[in-house]
């Protein structure tokens, strides 16, 4: 699996074309459960509205699905699609719910509109930048920690939790690329007194 970008929580965009609302609804997802729930649930809260065009991309089996939910083809789902894979988004579904003002749009509108909506919710959102890593969980003698302390923010790791009990226990995470860099400047500087266990093939993000 690759590197990947998402978004951390559900965030919103809206449009409004000659007196139409679009109002997108973007949120994380992890499999297509998790996207048919936030679709469906979008529209039980707009049953009131004339369509509810979705999209969905998925890392896990490299989904990728769309709907124009009745307006013309090609006119809500594709464009609304393109968005998400423009800015190189997975793991993601967005449902843009349109409330109809009563003038038509046409397609080329409709395609801009719904797009348009997508693009706002995509402005809003917190995006994530998911790195392939290895988390290590560190254990070492107190007259290490200082050393480690030091070193650790050079090698590029991020501290996910300390622990200070009879021993110093670190659970930190690396970017794959530095891995073996890591693995070899820490035992270094430990002078091969430490214990450490990995755990690989995991993501995060380190912004």
């Amino acid at each position: 699996m690759d590197d990947y970008r998402t978004i951390r929580s559900a965030c919103e965009g809206e449009l409004e074309e000659k007196r139409s609302r679009f109002i997108a609804s973007l949120v994380p997802v992890t499999d297509e459960e998790q996207a048919i729930e936030h679709i469906n649930a979008v529209k039980s809260a707009n049953r009131k509205a004339r369509h509810n065009v979705y999209a969905y991309i998925l890392r896990e089996g490299n989904i990728s699905r769309y709907s124009d939910d009745g307006e013309p083809q090609g006119t809500g789902g594709v464009p609304v699609l393109e968005v998400l894979r423009g800015n190189g988004l997975t793991d993601v579904c967005v449902v843009v719910t349109r409330y109809f003002g009563g003038i038509l749009l046409g397609t080329g509108g409709l395609a801009r509109a719904y797009s348009g909506a997508c693009k706002n919710a995509v402005a809003a959102a917190d995006i994530m930048d998911m790195c392939r890593c290895s988390r290590f969980d560190i254990r070492c003698d107190y007259n290490l920690y200082g050393r480690l302390s030091r070193l650790l923010p050079e090698l590029g790791a991020k501290t996910l939790s300390e622990d200070f009990a009879d021993a110093v226990s670190l659970s930190v995470i690396v970017r794959a690329d530095s891995i073996a860099a890591f693995r070899e400047k820490v035992t270094n500087a430990a002078n091969g007194k430490i214990d450490m266990s990995e755990t690989t093939d995991l993501f995060e993000n380190f912004a």
